[in-house]
């Protein structure tokens, strides 16, 4: 190859990779973002970007669209969101098989003023009953809404499972006024308990403070709160996770049993905590192929009439 032919080859090359950037970043643009409360949440402190819970929407392909829907939490120990690995990434899994991706910014002890709970549970309820008052307008069916949490994420959104029959907040509208219990819950190395040995203490002191009562606690140690009503679940743990401990997974998983909940766990023998979708080639890098057999197998998958 000449000079001359070399340096248009060159400049194509370019101008290629440059585009498919550009249509990459503008197709990540237009994810639209709402607040989940318009004129400011419940026992909001202020009004910076972090008194304001939203949602992050990433609606599938029309051809692809199977009427499921997930509300994600990313994790963070209740100080900080991964929106990143455990947020974005995870939305557009999910796309990838036909299923909503909603991400949950929700409120907590480093974001705008200051949280604790119940301000991440009203966020929560809050987003699950949004998806689900608008369902046809993102083509989504209100009886397949998940809720989908990594770690505190996780604590979170088995939270939304087995507190749904409680309201954290004030009937403001019509939204309120929608079901805001999860169809299904997936919880990725999850904290779970706030009382046994395992607990994650940052979580749980970002969440409930450094002296928090006793009943408080235990209410929110989400294995105790498990009943027949809670929603299938799908569990996922690294064995030699050392920041949350596989037993949060697993005294949720006998919980489960106990209630005749229907539930799946898988637990790896390598997987460090916090490997979202998981290195590629390793072992749990399947927990997503297995998620999604789950899914499928339990009807959520099937395209929506």
């Amino acid at each position: 190859m000449n000079k001359s032919l070399r340096t248009i080859f060159v400049f194509v090359v370019i101008l290629v990779t440059l585009t498919v950037t550009a249509s990459d970043l503008t197709a990540a643009g237009t994810h639209k973002v709402i607040p989940l409360w318009v004129d400011g949440a419940p026992g909001a402190k202020g009004g910076d970007d972090g008194d304001k819970p939203a949602l992050t929407i990433y609606l599938p392909a029309k051809e692809k669209a199977t009427g499921a829907a997930v509300v994600i939490c990313p994790g963070g120990g209740y100080g900080h969101l991964a929106m990143d690995h455990e947020g974005h990434q995870i939305a557009q899994w999910l796309n990838s098989f036909g299923v909503a991706g909603f991400i949950l910014q929700y409120r907590h002890s480093r974001s705008g003023a200051g949280y604790g709970h119940p301000a991440p549970l009203q966020d929560a309820q809050r987003a699950v009953r949004t998806v689900r008052s608008r369902a046809k307008e993102w083509n989504v069916d209100p009886a397949r809404i998940g809720i989908l949490g990594f770690s505190a994420g996780g604590h979170l959104a088995s939270s939304a499972g087995t507190h749904f029959q409680n309201r954290y907040s004030d009937a403001k509208d019509s939204i309120d006024k929608v079901s805001c219990r999860p169809d299904f819950m997936i919880l990725i190395y999850p904290v779970i308990s706030f009382t046994e040995w395992c607990t994650h203490k940052g979580s749980r002191r970002n969440l409930l403070g450094d002296n928090p009562e006793s009943q408080l606690v235990e209410n929110l140690s989400n294995e105790r709160q498990v009943t027949p009503e809670t929603p299938p679940t799908f569990l996922v743990h690294g064995n030699n996770d050392k920041g949350v401990p596989p037993e949060n997974s697993i005294f949720f998983y006998l919980a489960l049993r106990k209630a005749k909940v229907p539930t799946e766990m898988h637990i790896y023998e390598n997987g460090k905590h916090g490997f979202g979708l998981g290195q590629q080639g390793s072992a749990v890098s399947s927990w997503p192929l297995r998620c999604n057999e789950w899914m499928q197998g339990r009807g959520l998958l099937d395209k929506k009439k």
